[in-house]
């Protein structure tokens, strides 16, 4: 089966998840800003779109150059061998982007690509005239960076977030790629209890659920290159079969989901049963200086309300307070806190173990990180 070369993209902050992730499926890579390059066949694309948890979308690269002028980017688009991905019927749209390069104007490079595509599947087809694009949708990309055209073809579709479970969501969701990289990033494991204090529509727990079981993120959606004639339907079958035999069903999971809101609760528990976990999770309506637990060596994990609006930053930094003083006698448990507050450490009232800095869309947070007692070996 041939191979080919792989990208998997990557929210900033995120790449080293995405390798481990990677090579955990049984593929060496590299990692680079925001993305991570390996090689693999037609089965690679599905696995990786099926089990990437933490990954935005898979792309396959067709050709990387420098180019510095139109005529450039024209010659080495057209020199590339378009006809080995592309269907005579494709419809095949050109999207961009461009930093610190010499072409920044995408619309032109878009166009150029577009006509260079064009001119290679006309030799290669012996057309004269212009192709119907009216089969299967190949989204290509032209990325300039520092002079480098990286051309490459998405074969996810909708990205890789949308599991396809979120009937409902609050006002500032979490990304579900992002919830299971705060999960992977702690301690847990699907022997301990798991509780997220403020679920909002429940993304971090019922990625804790996926995870618990080990079931496959994309394992209830579709991916745009399932329409393709080079990747076989029964290479699809092959790799959803292989996520229904890994899956744990029979794991049992100690999970919790709490909100102060109980329109959110309602919310995470509709997402929580689309996702056919409504029975594993229990949520509830509660505020955080309302949690008390006899359970011990668990693990929470929140993202609370960061006070990023006028007038919203004490209340907020009392809540804070209010959770480090309910917290403080939990000394078996993991706590994990993700916020863009900066005075997060002062105000909760303890100085984190470990922090790390990730982003959550555009705004800049950290993820604070208070390592509970190791439970007993006899008890692992």
């Amino acid at each position: 089966m041939k191979n080919f070369d792989l990208v998997a993209t990557s929210a900033m902050g995120l790449e080293a998840i995405v390798a481990k992730e990677v090579r955990n499926l049984g593929y060496e890579c590299e990692v680079d800003n925001g993305k991570i390059t390996y090689k693999g066949d037609a089965m690679a694309i599905a696995r990786s779109n099926l089990w990437l948890r933490t990954a935005d979308r898979i792309k396959i690269k067709v050709g990387e150059f420098k180019a510095y002028s139109f005529d450039e980017l024209f010659e080495k688009t057209k020199a590339l061998p378009w006809e080995q991905f592309l269907p005579e019927d494709a419809e095949f749209p050109v999207s961009g982007k461009s930093v610190k390069s010499k072409l920044f104007s995408v619309s032109d490079c878009q166009a150029i690509v577009k006509k260079a595509i064009v001119e290679r599947m006309k030799k290669a087809y012996r057309k004269t005239t212009w192709f119907e694009e009216n089969g299967p949708l190949y989204k290509i990309e032209v990325s300039l960076h520092k002079d480098v055209a990286t051309l490459t073809i998405d074969t996810s579709g909708s990205g890789l977030h949308k599991r396809g479970y979120r009937t409902g969501q609050g006002e500032a969701p979490l990304k579900e790629t992002l919830a299971a990289a705060l999960i992977m990033l702690t301690n847990w494991n699907p022997d301990r209890p798991f509780v997220d204090p403020f679920c909002g529509s429940g993304t971090i727990p019922i990625e804790a659920a996926l995870i618990g079981q080990n079931i496959a993120p994309g394992f209830n959606r579709e991916f745009l290159s399932e329409e393709w004639g080079m990747i076989p339907e029964s290479v699809w079958d092959e790799a959803r079969t292989e996520a229904e035999d890994l899956a744990r069903y029979d794991q049992p999971l100690d999970i919790a989901g709490m909100d102060v809101d109980h329109r959110m609760v309602k919310i995470a528990e509709e997402n929580a049963f689309e996702a056919g976990l409504g029975d594993l999770i229990t949520f509830k309506q509660m505020r955080v200086q309302d949690f008390t637990t006899r359970k011990e060596y668990g693990v929470i994990v929140g993202n609370p309300p960061y006070g990023e609006r006028l007038g919203e930053k004490k209340a907020v930094e009392d809540m804070y307070r209010e959770m480090g003083r309910t917290f403080a006698p939990l000394d078996t448990w993991s706590i994990y806190i993700l916020t863009s507050n900066e005075n997060f450490e002062k105000v909760y009232g303890k100085a984190a173990t470990k922090k790390r800095k990730l982003f959550n869309g555009f705004i800049r947070t950290d993820f604070y990180q208070y390592w509970g007692k190791r439970p007993p070996l006899a008890e692992k």
